[in-house]
Formats: structure tokens, C-alpha cells, sequence
């Protein structure tokens, strides 16, 4: 970050510092445990950072989801892990089965590297994709708040945790009834939404021994389309973007033996023999059909061959991508909390949320062809006759095409999920020992209905064959209702597929002071950890027999038994100098045991000055979808080069220009868990009461990193990886073998600063803050061997490592009302360039996407009886998303990235709430 911008925030701030307590300080002596550590101990700043999110900060900032949420803390990465991104058939690393998933992915090491807790203990992960926790099913209507440890690889949680944990803190012992509504409207259209929730209590625990809370929160979301919006638009070549497809709302005809262009054609004066033909590429009237346009060839010669493009047109599929779809969301929590004597509570919690998203995609793309039965025949009523642009053309041969089926309808999944969790746990203290207890079931269950858009292939071919479909209507123009009615009878509509899964555990620790030291007591702490996890996924019907059907193949069910145990000392070694010692100990049953230690210290040599670190080791099992998942059946959806075949055979277009490419993705039995080395090393300054400081530097080093082959990378990486790409007698490509690999490993190191302020003025009570994350260097290596390349600042297609992140807020209050201001900020980076990197760029191509920066506003008032009003404005600039001209093939946004930016532009904010008693 530029030295004038942290001038800026310094100015803005006001303040030079987070405040050495992150929380309002505690009730004298009483004992508390600090995210990080089963030690309860006097509330303080500890050996390991934690960023703490309050449920009234939540509330101000118009949050109403844990998505939201997350894209407001700046050690979560930047990736296609939210719900527009999984909105998603294509992209390097599209999650077909996340369909109104989302998920957190800390220091962008993915969703797995994560550990979401809920109360300190696991959760199930998302019944579909099975690799993590859907954050839709986070009650965030009973959040007290939300911890975040930034240091990674728990020794107490799981030393899976290699990015970190998230603990959601629910509330307890509540006492009243409190109903509130919220509704946040985008100025522009589209995104609304809407929030319900209730909370009640009855009983306190200390005085009638017992407490009973119920919490409900009902969200309803509206679609919001890139229609919309004018910034999402895939056409602008003058900047460096245009659509990479061919399959078009009016087909592009194609080559083939036995079809009516033959095998190639030429034209008067070129010798080139083209492979793709559309009249109104030949009459300059590409955009006379909405959403279509010229193929910018010149663009794209060197990823999709010119004998394929230069005369045909193009959509801007990207352009017609729905940006967020509706989502329908129900979270209840109950809880019982009894005094079983003076230092021993038990409880008893239910969860259950249903989240239902229906998610839309462009229409499918069909490519007819004499192998599939689906040529349009001669004396078809919407033949198309090529013969005055093409001499060779043979109107006495039946076409060949490629088609964006609009009239199939967008492709349309509903997804419903349903997470279930119940846990009875026991707490309390025998005479210098505390200990807790739990038993808990958890399960998620995703079932998945394709509603529209969808035909069975053995029905659509024949129908396409017939001639009654026309797959050229013209601006305008409609199908027939004999058309029509073949569509609908083509059609598949009901249950598709479904996933479910299972977390039953047992838990236990304990703790307390062992030994005094002449430094203090020295105090441990012994826990165990026991789970038997399981996850299936099946098919409700064959997804063979639907075109194009979305989807992971089947997976039997999976089960395995994980056995941890870990102990954890607090030890002073001399006055203001402690240390934590950890040591944990994971055996998976289908995978093998790690023991894992971590150590970290706490020195405060004087009251306004604190020095903290750790150092610990991680590790990540894989996945039941990452090892057993079955082969899934799939098709690049843009042109490709073979360029080892191309170079073997110059010039010919099955290996130069081939028209689809076939490749298989889904599980590996030979995966190997990741592991890493991590540490950090930090500290905290108060020179001055009620102003703070902290920061902290982190590195993560990790070996074996578990990604997901694409079959681009897989071509990319062509002579360092033959083995998987298939090839036939005669040395075309039969078919791509991608999906989970052990990467080379990454190497990632930055650091987090934490700002805060606070005073009163005049009356005037204020706050300021600020929490940012600078990323020094992120590299990893794609395939064992290669170089580790930096990608820090730089375009990539899971994750965007940005250089700075921060999220800064200042809050004013005096009697009745408060106000709060905050500041989100993302850098910028260097775009992906067109045309697979060959220059020169187009003139109005800019290298570099601009930093994203917007500012909310929310204002609450108290004065009415049991009533909380807060109005807020989000986006009050109303920014638009920086422009990008990445490839929507790589990453979805034409022309705006999700990782990055918020598309509902500015929105408007109330919230009412009111309490009973």
C-alpha cells in the first residue's frame, strides 16, 4: 500500500491503534476461554491473535448473512467461494454441486484449510460438496459474536485449522423476547432482501436454575441478473474483452464429414481452410441478434484457431449470467441450559436451518453433429443454404451446428439443504479443575431438482434432426408452436441428484492450575476428540441421460473414525514472560495419525507494551470427494489447441483447431494429506489509554497442497503431465483425465494490523478501527517440479492474493443515537491479459484492475420504548466493481470479478427491533 494511503487511513482513523482487551472488559476475576486455548484464564490479550466481531457491529453494517460477513475480515481470502461464484458450470475450478453454498477460505488457502466451529465444537460440512461448512447454516439471528483466530493449525480445535478457525458464539441464558425485521433494497433493482427473527428466553440460570431460548430467523433473497447491471458486459473489445464461444442463439454451422460445408471450406482469395460458418458473420450482422456479436478473432488467435472463428459470431453468454440467485433461508436454534448444582450446568441444543436456492445458468450449448444423430436434415423448413458465401457448400448434405438453446430455458437447479445438529454438553468445575463434556449428531443433506432447462439426450437429438426446431431464429423471431411442444417433450424436470453428510462426536477436556512456579501457577489442560464422519452422493436418476447434466458422479457412502487427543500447558516462566505449549494427536482411520505440537509465548514487559508468536505444524486429511468421488463425464466449453499434437502435425485442425475437447474429473485413492509449518510473530502497543496497536507477521508453508486438476491446466502443463491426457491410434486427444492432484506445496507470509480508538468528547462517545491484512508473497507451484511462481498482485483463477485488505470503521454515539461509518478496501492487481498472453494488447487494455473502495453509513436511534431503529445506506458512492477483461471461461464476471467486488451497487438499509420484555 502507497504511503499516501496509509496517510489516508491513518487520518481517517484518528487513532494509532486493537485495544490490548478486544472485548469490553470482563467482570472482575471472572475466568473466561479465549478462542485459541481450553484454559480458562482472566480476559486479556493472549499469545495468538484474535479479531473479534460483535453482533451489534454485525447489526450496523447491514450484514445479514455469515457470507457477508466474511467478506469483511481481510484475512479471508479472496476466491470463488461465495454463492455468485458457485453459481457456476464453468471456470478453472467451478464446484458443480455448491449451488447456494458458501464458504470461508482464511489466508486463501481454501475451504478445507478452515475450520468453522460453532460454540468451539464442529459442525457437519455442506451434504453436497461434503468439503466444508456452508456458512448458510450459521444461525446468525442468535450470534453473540464471532472469534477469529488468525493463527492457523489449532493444536486445541484441529490441525486441519492451516488458514485458521472461525468460531461462531452463540447466545446463552437470554431472558425476554425480541422480534426485529430488516429489509435492504438496492437502488438500481434486483438483490432485495429480507430478514425476519425472533429470540426468545425465559429463566436465569443463577437465580431459577435453568434457562430455555428459542431463536428463528427466515431470510428471503431476490435473484439479481447481469441485465441488471450495466457494468457486466462481456463485449468490449476496445478494453481488451469480448465472448470466447461460438455457441451461439443463432448457430454457427459447422465442419464434418458427410455435412453440408464438408470437412473445411475456403473463401475467394484465402487459402486458408475454415472450419465454422454463420451468414451474418459474412454480412457484418452479428449484433442483430441481442447478446451476440462479431467473434473478435484477432482477440483470441492464439487460444481458439481463427479457421474455427473468422467467420463466425459470438455471445456474451457472460453478459446473460444471473449475478445472484433467490435464496430462501430458515435458521432455528432452541436451547435448554440447567443447574445441575452450584458449579454444574448442563444443556441441551438443537439446530436446524433449510436453505433453498435456485440457481439459473445460461442455456446449454449443443453441438449437433452426424456422431450424436442431430444434423439438421435437408428439406428442413429452416435449412440454411451457405451456397452464396461458400462455393463449396452442398445444400443436398444435412448441417452441422453449434447453438445456445435459449429457447430450452436458462438451466435451472433448485437446491435445498438442510442441516440438523444436536448436542447435550456439561460444564462446570470440581474444586480447581474446570471441565466441559459433549455428545453431539450432526447432518446435511442437500437434494437437488433441475426444474427447467434440462432434456434427456436420447430424446433431444432426434427432436433437433427432425427439422421442426429451428436453431437460427433471428431477432424478433420465435419457434413454432409445433417447435415449441418438441421442446417441452424433450425436457427433463424432477429430482437429480442428492448428497448427505454425517458428524457424530464425543468431546471432553480439562483444566486447571497444576503447579505454582515462582513466575505463577502453570496450568494444563487434556482433552479428546472422538468422530466417526461419513458423506454420500447419489444420482436420483442416471445423469447419463441428460444433456449436459451438472453434477459430481456418484459416491457410495464413505465412512471414517477420527481419534484426537491433545494437552495443553500455560507455564510462566519468569513475571510477564508465559508460554503455551500444545501437542495434538489425529489418526484417521482411512488415512493414517500425525502428531502435531505447537508453541507460542506471551511477553508484556511493561503495561503498554505486549510481544507475542507462535510456531506450530498442520495437518489436512483429504476429503471424502477428494479420494473417492467418481469419474465424471464432462466438455471444455471453449475452443482449445493440443499443442503437443499440433506441433507433432502443423496445420491440421484435429490437433490444431480440434472443435471439443473430452476430459473426466473426480476423486484420487493416492492422495496424500497436506501438511505445513506455520508461525507468526506480533505485538501489541498502548501507549496511551483507549489507543491501541497491533501487529502481527505470519508465515504458512505447506507441502502436498491438495488442488483440483483442471483439464486447461492439464493441457497447460502438457509435457510435464502425458500421462494424463489419453490419446487415440491416431494421436488426436481421446479424451483429458483431470481432477485431485498433491500439488507441489505453497509458501504464503504477510502480516495483520489492528487499529483502534476510543474517547469521549463533549458528550460524544466515539470508536475508531481498523483491521487490515498485508500479503507479502503467496507462491505455490501448479505440478510437482515446477517452479514456485509468485501470485501476489497478479490474476489467477481460484484466488486473488491482493497486496492489501482492510476494513476501517468509525462510530459516533450521544444518548438516543449512534452512527457508524466504515471503509472497505481492496488493491489492485494485474489483470489476465487476452489472447493467452501474445502482444500486442489491444489500445484500450489497461494491465491493471484499480482498487475497489466503498463506504457504508448506518444510523440507529433508541429514544421509542423497546425499539432500536437503524437506517444505513451501503455502497453510499454507489462504486462499481473495477473492470477486468479476464476470460468468463476462467473465472465468472464479464467485465467485474465476484472475488472483489459487490454488484447490488448502493442499497439501502432498515432494520426494526423491538423487545417485549
Amino acid at each position: 500500500m502507497k504511503l499516501k494511503k496509509l496517510a489516508q487511513l491513518v487520518a481517517l482513523m484518528g487513532v494509532a491503534g486493537p485495544v490490548l482487551a478486544q472485548e469490553a472488559a470482563a467482570p472482575a476475576m471472572q475466568r473466561v476461554e479465549v478462542t485459541g486455548s481450553s484454559i480458562k484464564r482472566i480476559a486479556k490479550e493472549g499469545a495468538l491473535p484474535v479479531q473479534v466481531i460483535t453482533y451489534d457491529q454485525i447489526e450496523k453494517q447491514g450484514i445479514t448473512s455469515a457470507e457477508q460477513l466474511l467478506s469483511t475480515i481481510s484475512s479471508n481470502g479472496t476466491g470463488a467461494d461465495n454463492m455468485t461464484s458457485g453459481n457456476n458450470v464453468f471456470g478453472a475450478d467451478a464446484d458443480r454441486v455448491s449451488g447456494g453454498a458458501s464458504f470461508a477460505s482464511l489466508r486463501g488457502l481454501g475451504p478445507n484449510s478452515t475450520l468453522v466451529l460453532l460454540n468451539g465444537r464442529r459442525i457437519a460440512t455442506h451434504g453436497a460438496s461434503g468439503k466444508a461448512v456452508d456458512l448458510n447454516s450459521i444461525p446468525m439471528g442468535a450470534i453473540s459474536r464471532v472469534e477469529i483466530l488468525k493463527d492457523g493449525a489449532s493444536a486445541i480445535y484441529g490441525t486441519d485449522a492451516i488458514g485458521g478457525v472461525i468460531n461462531f458464539i452463540l447466545k446463552t441464558n437470554y431472558n425476554g423476547v425480541e422480534a426485529s425485521a430488516t429489509t435492504n433494497s438496492t437502488q438500481a433493482g434486483g438483490g432485495m432482501n429480507r430478514r425476519a427473527s425472533l429470540l426468545a428466553g425465559h429463566g436465569n440460570l443463577e437465580e431459577d436454575r435453568y434457562n430455555i431460548m428459542m431463536s428463528l430467523t427466515v431470510d428471503n433473497n431476490d435473484k439479481l441478473s447481469s441485465t441488471q447491471r450495466k457494468f457486466a458486459n462481456g463485449f468490449q473489445p476496445g478494453r481488451g474483452l469480448s465472448p470466447d464461444t461460438t455457441g451461439t442463439p443463432f448457430a454457427n454451422q459447422l465442419t464434418g464429414a458427410g455435412t453440408a460445408l464438408g470437412t473445411s471450406f475456403s473463401v475467394p482469395g484465402d487459402t486458408n481452410k475454415y472450419l465454422q460458418a454463420n451468414p451474418l458473420s459474412f454480412q457484418g450482422k452479428c449484433d442483430s441478434v441481442p447478446g451476440m456479436s462479431q467473434y473478435q478473432t484477432a482477440l483470441w488467435s492464439k487460444v481458439t484457431s481463427p479457421l474455427r472463428t473468422t467467420y463466425s459470431c459470438a455471445y456474451d453468454y457472460g453478459g446473460d449470467y444471473v449475478i445472484s440467485f433467490p435464496v430462501e433461508r430458515v435458521n432455528l436454534l432452541s436451547r435448554g441450559s440447567f443447574k445441575l448444582a452450584q458449579d454444574h450446568t448442563m444443556f441441551v441444543e438443537l439446530l436446524g436451518s433449510r436453505t433453498k436456492a435456485t440457481a439459473e445458468f445460461t442455456p446449454m450449448q449443443i453441438q449437433a453433429t452426424a456422431a450424436n444423430g442431430g444434423l439438421y436434415p435437408v428439406g428442413g423448413a429452416y435449412y440454411q443454404d451457405l451456397s452464396a458465401y461458400i462455393a463449396t457448400f452442398d445444400k443436398t448434405k444435412p448441417i452441422s451446428y453449434k447453438w445456445r438453446a435459449n429457447d430450452f430455458g436458462n438451466r435451472t437447479q433448485e437446491n435445498t439443504t438442510d442441516n440438523l445438529r444436536l448436542l447435550v454438553g456439561f460444564e462446570g468445575t470440581v474444586g480447581q479443575w474446570d471441565y466441559k463434556a459433549g455428545v453431539s449428531h450432526a447432518q446435511s443433506k442437500t437434494n437437488t431438482k433441475l426444474t427447467d432447462g434440462y432434456a434427456y439426450t436420447s430424446k433431444l437429438f432426434p427432436a433437433l434432426a427432425s427439422g421442426i426446431i429451428n436453431p437460427w431464429v433471428g431477432g424478433g423471431q420465435t419457434q413454432s408452436e409445433a417447435a415449441k411442444a418438441l421442446i417441452e417433450s424433450t425436457m427433463f424436470r424432477g429430482d437429480f441428484q442428492h448428497g448427505k453428510t454425517t458428524l457424530t462426536s464425543v468431546d471432553g477436556s480439562i483444566s486447571g492450575e497444576v503447579l505454582q512456579l515462582p513466575a505463577g501457577a502453570m496450568s494444563a489442560a487434556v482433552g479428546f476428540d472422538l468422530r466417526r464422519e461419513s458423506y454420500a452422493f447419489g444420482q436420483d436418476i442416471d445423469a447419463a441421460t441428460v444433456y449436459l447434466s451438472p453434477g459430481n458422479a456418484a459416491l457410495e457412502k464413505a465412512s471414517r473414525n477420527v481419534k484426537a487427543v491433545y494437552a495443553e500447558l500455560l507455564v510462566p516462566i519468569i513475571k510477564d514472560l508465559e508460554m503455551q505449549l500444545a501437542l495434538r494427536r489425529d489418526d484417521y482411520s482411512l488415512v493414517g495419525a500425525s502428531t502435531n505440537p505447537k508453541v507460542s509465548f506471551r511477553y508484556q514487559p511493561t503495561s503498554w507494551l505486549l510481544f507475542r508468536g507462535s510456531a506450530n505444524k498442520g495437518f489436512l486429511a483429504p476429503s471424502f470427494t477428494q479420494l473417492y468421488s467418481g469419474q465424471l463425464y464432462q466438455e471444455l466449453s471453449s475452443g482449445v489447441i493440443d499443442t503437443v499434437g499440433c506441433a507433432r502435425h502443423p496445420g491440421d485442425p484435429a490437433f490444431c483447431a480440434p472443435s471439443r475437447l473430452n476430459y473426466f474429473s473426480g476423486g484420487n485413492t493416492n492422495l496424500k494429506p497436506e501438511t505445513s509449518k506455520q508461525g507468526s510473530l506480533g505485538m501489541v502497543i498502548e501507549p496511551v489509554k483507549g489507543y491501541s496497536a497491533s501487529l502481527d507477521y505470519w508465515a504458512i508453508n505447506s507441502k502436498d497442497r491438495i488442488l483440483n486438476r483442471s483439464a486447461t491446466i492439464v493441457l497447460q502443463n502438457a509435457t510435464l503431465l502425458p500421462q494424463y491426457i489419453i490419446r487415440n491410434p491416431d494421436d488426436t486427444i481421446a479424451y483429458v483425465q483431470a481432477g485431485w492432484i498433491n500439488a507441489a506445496g505453497s509458501r504464503t507470509r504477510g502480516a495483520d494490523l489492528s487499529l483502534r480508538g476510543e474517547g469521549n468528547t463533549q458528550g460524544y462517545k466515539w470508536n475508531a478501527a481498523l483491521d487490515g491484512t498485508w500479503t507479502q508473497s503467496f507462491k505455490f507451484a501448479e505440478i510437482a517440479g515446477q517452479e514456485y511462481k509468485e501470485y501476489v498482485g497478479n490474476f489467477y483463477t481460484r484466488d486473488l492474493y491482493l497486496r492489501w485488505k482492510h476494513n476501517a470503521s468509525f462510530s459516533l454515539a450521544r444518548g438516543d443515537w449512534s452512527g457508524l461509518l466504515t471503509q472497505k478496501y481492496s488493491s489492485g492487481y494485474k489483470d489476465q491479459v487476452p489472447n493467452g498472453g501474445a502482444q500486442p494488447y489491444p489500445a484500450g487494455f489497461n494491465p491493471k484492475v484499480s482498487s475497489y473502495t466503498t463506504y457504508s453509513l448506518s444510523g440507529t436511534y433508541t429514544g421509542f420504548k423497546n425499539t432500536t431503529v437503524t437506517v444505513g445506506i451501503q455502497n453510499l458512492f454507489d462504486r462499481d466493481p473495477p473492470f477486468t477483461a479476464h476470460n468468463v471461461d476462467d473465472v465468472v464476471g464479464a467485465g467485474w470479478d465476484p472475488r472483489v467486488a459487490d454488484p447490488r451497487g448502493r442499497a439501502l438499509s432498515f432494520q426494526l427491533k423491538y423487545k417485549f420484555m
